[in-house]
């Protein structure tokens, strides 16, 4: 037996469930942000507690990691295209950079 796939969001469903998600936007199949921090040590922090809820969620974003700022993309590559995955994710990694 096969697993079924999850739904997926066309465009106009993603861009109103990112209204909900302030500067996230979709582009190139995935949403994403730049979330920006004061320096290299917050970077750090801020990454690895994006990485300790993605293993909890069982779902992984690609990240860019550069001094000042973590480049955070999301889409659920067995499904396709985005689902509820990618926002619940969103919403726990924009819960995390506002602490």
């Amino acid at each position: 037996m096969t697993a079924k796939k999850e739904p997926t969001y066309d465009e106009a469903q993603i861009a109103e469930r990112l209204r909900d998600l302030e500067g996230w936007s979709y582009a190139g199949g995935v949403i994403q942000r730049v979330f920006k921090t004061d320096g290299f040590p917050r970077t750090l922090m801020l990454v690895n507690a994006i990485g300790y809820f993605a293993e909890a969620a069982d779902h992984h974003p690609d990240m860019l990691v550069k001094w000042g700022s973590v480049a955070v993309a999301l889409s659920t590559h067995s499904a396709g295209g985005i689902t509820d995955k990618d926002f619940a994710l969103a919403h726990r990694i924009q819960d995390l950079a506002r602490t």
